[in-house]
């Protein structure tokens, strides 16, 4: 997939690809299906699906019981070269990224700095897709989720390149893994086996631009929503997939449970999983959790928490 190079999401669809796709297309696969499956088309560096994980996590806490959850790499930038990479909106080299990062994280209130493009840019995402792919086939889908949540904090809200060996050596360790030699088998044939399957995988499902997420269902029929959308958006488009006309979502759990889960939080994360108010925040979060447990803090003009013993 390193012929997308669409390197700007328009803002109002939060789609990172190519333009003029429909919002919402209903489509239909050939190959056989045992249960709902629900396909996240995503890449470590990709803007928009940074600003889509608040409304995609409450989303499958809600209704993550009618399907099975899988994430596919990509391969948003295989790397830089001397000619431009996505001309049609004006990326041409690395700090041309910078400014548009900076309007999705303000847009979406999740933040991102993007001045390492600038100082430091990342060359390819190819190398953080690699190390999910490895720790999704050597322990669990869970843990590489982790791990592309804690690479993704990384690089936009505290300005890591996670491209660099010794950045992923050190989130990989901090999920309790071995960093050296998960990015060393990364590193090797096997790694980019396993990342141009996903790739194999993009194309049949006819994903040209992320996020895109495809839900299919026993009867081979599936919706395909690309870009960055609200909570209702994908409903709809599960309760089309299963031909329902209403769905039954599980409760919220509380910020107590989640927070023990993502050990950290940004505002909007908060606000968008229990409806809260910007203003309301410091006092949800000090009704919902012991104060010895967190710690709020600020970057770029957005407060996130984080636990006490981080």
């Amino acid at each position: 997939m390193s012929n997308n190079n669409n390197m700007v999401c328009d803002l109002k669809t939060g789609v990172c690809g190519v333009a003029g796709e429909e919002d919402m297309e209903i489509i239909e696969f050939n190959q056989s299906s045992k249960a709902v499956n629900l396909y996240y088309v995503t890449d470590p560096i990709c803007s928009h699906c940074w600003a889509l994980e608040p409304v995609l996590r409450r989303f499958v806490e809600q209704y993550g019981h009618y399907f099975n959850f899988h994430t596919i790499m990509g391969g948003l930038l295989e790397k830089w070269h001397d000619g431009p990479i996505d001309p049609a909106n004006g990326i041409h080299k690395p700090a041309d990224v910078a400014v548009h990062w900076r309007e999705v994280g303000e847009y979406s209130r999740m933040p991102i700095d993007g001045s390492l493009m600038i100082d430091n840019p990342v060359q390819s995402s190819y190398p953080p897709s690699r190390v999910f792919k490895v720790i999704q086939k050597n322990y669990t889908d869970a843990t590489a989720a982790e791990y592309l949540r804690r690479s993704r904090e990384a690089l936009f809200a505290f300005n890591q390149n996670i491209a660099e060996k010794s950045v992923m050596i050190e989130i990989v360790n901090k999920l309790g893994l071995d960093g050296k030699a998960v990015i060393n088998e990364a590193e090797q044939q096997v790694g980019l086996q396993l990342l141009h399957e996903d790739f194999d995988q993009v194309r049949s499902l006819g994903v040209r631009g992320f996020p895109t997420i495809v839900m299919t269902n026993t009867e081979n029929n599936g919706v395909k929503i690309v870009g960055s959308r609200s909570l209702e958006y994908y409903v709809n488009g599960l309760k089309k997939v299963l031909n329902l006309e209403e769905l039954q979502a599980k409760p919220i759990p509380s910020l107590s449970s989640l927070f023990e889960k993502e050990k950290l939080l940004f505002s909007k994360e908060i606000e968008v999983m229990y409806d809260v108010e910007q203003s309301d925040i410091k006092s949800f979060i000090e009704q919902e959790l012991p104060t010895d447990r967190y710690q709020v803090n600020e970057i770029l003009g957005e407060l996130y928490i984080t636990t006490t013993t981080n």
